[in-house]
């Protein structure tokens, strides 16, 4: 009796004893702790098998992309189901069975928006987490995402074909032009091919490139734009339309001046930028989308590219834009290619120094504003401004704000519709590239 009571009394074993008894739920919380872990990591495993499966089954290359642009209702698209589950089970990985993850995958059309929904759930054993009762976490998501199938759209080429834009069309060509010209009677060298139309004509810079095979920046951005309307015709199911405008034939009439009116035959809208007419002093034929001609070095204080003006006429024509989701309500997109650099009379609101009242500045973005305002996207390819440091006109007038130019130029375009393009770049793959971005932006839901 008295060694029970002793027993009792005794404290020496309590920190053992209290151990012993607090040791289950620690391992417990512990092995929780490590289940959860366990389960959480397989969920993101799951969700990024989901994510590229709802992204990669509406993709613009996918089946269900096709599929849906030749539907003529709303509706399921099983060839996307089909793609998004063999992407789905394509991206599984770690200790999860596909047997074991339940999958329900939506993929729809609705309008010209296509739909992809890619849900899962799946049980997953536990280890510690026994101890307590619980054998199974459950584990679920969803990945959604949506992209605009070809909408209906109208294409308002704007082509700057001002004389800046008879520079050499690389770095070789700029320097072969100098070469040439250094000679001449007025004792100067000249980076322009200027396309003179009245005494000189037959004896200017630009038929002096095209006698020596100097290719100009207009040369291949008309190649560029009959290029690109083989890559619309490639990329819509009679979608899209395509009018071209430029800034006149020549300096007398400089003006918006429309080359193809807004029409659905693609093939005629390339055919005719790339057709010619006799010019007798070239030996050749000039194009319908050339250089704009001069009468003479100076004329109008060469005050030739009015980008407030043209904008502003185009603006009109287009009038307002709409949600493309139908012929009726087309999407109205200026592609805008330029080398940014505005030359006109403004004597009030030039955003630079002017010289009498001739402003030369980068382009005033509130014209562009002025379009956007009007649910009209912009598409700038900016065909970078070539420093001519061996230039005083360059010097003095155009690089204290060469920097400014692309910034003018990004700030002009709708947000993610700006391209740069150097001399060392193709102009051609520059304006397919852009052409693509405005026709295939998705919208990833989430």
């Amino acid at each position: 009796m008295r060694s029970l009571h002793r027993f009792c009394n005794d404290r020496s074993g309590n920190f053992g004893i209290l151990t012993a008894i607090l040791m289950v739920p620690l391992i417990g919380s512990a092995g929780l702790a490590v289940d959860f872990a366990h389960a959480l990591s397989l969920r993101t495993q799951l969700y990024a098998a989901a994510d590229a499966a709802a992204v990669g089954a509406i993709s613009a290359k996918s089946d269900a992309a096709a599929a849906a642009i030749k539907m003529t209702g709303d509706g399921p698209v099983s060839a996307g189901q089909t793609q998004a589950r063999d992407i789905f089970l394509g991206q599984m990985q770690g200790e999860l069975p596909v047997s074991d993850v339940a999958v329900n995958i939506q993929v729809s059309r609705a309008s010209n928006k296509l739909n992809s929904s890619v849900s899962f759930s799946a049980t997953v054993p536990t280890t510690f987490m026994q101890i307590f009762g619980r054998k199974n976490v459950e584990i679920s998501g969803t990945a959604t995402a949506t992209v605009q199938t070809a909408s209906f759209m109208d294409f308002y080429i704007l082509i700057d074909n001002t004389p800046s834009m008879g520079v050499g069309a690389t770095p070789t060509d700029v320097d072969k032009m100098v070469s040439l010209t250094k000679n001449n009677k007025s004792n100067a060298s000249c980076a322009f091919a200027c396309h003179e139309s009245g005494a000189n004509k037959g004896n200017d810079y630009y038929t002096l490139a095209k006698k020596n095979n100097v290719t100009m920046r207009i040369d291949v951005v008309r190649q560029a734009t009959q290029a690109l309307t083989a890559t619309a015709k490639a990329d819509t199911d009679n979608q899209f339309q395509m009018a071209v405008y430029s800034f006149g034939a020549k300096a007398e009439s400089a003006a918006l001046s429309e080359i193809v009116s807004l029409t659905p035959n693609l093939d005629s809208v390339g055919n005719k930028v790339s057709e010619k007419t006799p010019n007798p002093q070239l030996g050749d034929s000039e194009y319908v989308l050339d250089l704009m001609t001069i009468p003479k070095q100076g004329y109008n204080d060469d005050t030739q590219t009015n980008f407030d003006a043209a904008l502003t006429e185009l603006r009109k024509k287009i009038g307002t834009g709409g949600s493309g989701a139908t012929s009726a309500d087309t999407q109205k997109i200026i592609f805008f290619v330029s080398d940014g650099v505005g030359d006109s009379y403004k004597a009030s609101t030039c955003t630079k120094k002017i010289t009498g009242r001739r402003c030369q500045e980068p382009i005033d973005t509130s014209f562009c504003k002025e379009a956007k305002d009007r649910g009209i996207k912009i598409a700038v390819l900016y065909t970078t401004y070539l420093p001519l440091p061996t230039n005083d006109w360059y010097n003095d007038w155009i690089k204290p704000f060469q920097a400014e130019i692309p910034t003018r130029m990004k700030t002009c375009a709708s947000p993610g519709l700006y391209f740069e393009v150097t001399p060392t770049q193709g102009i051609t793959e520059a304006m397919q590239a852009l052409f693509l971005k405005v026709v295939r932006m998705p919208r990833i839901t989430g």
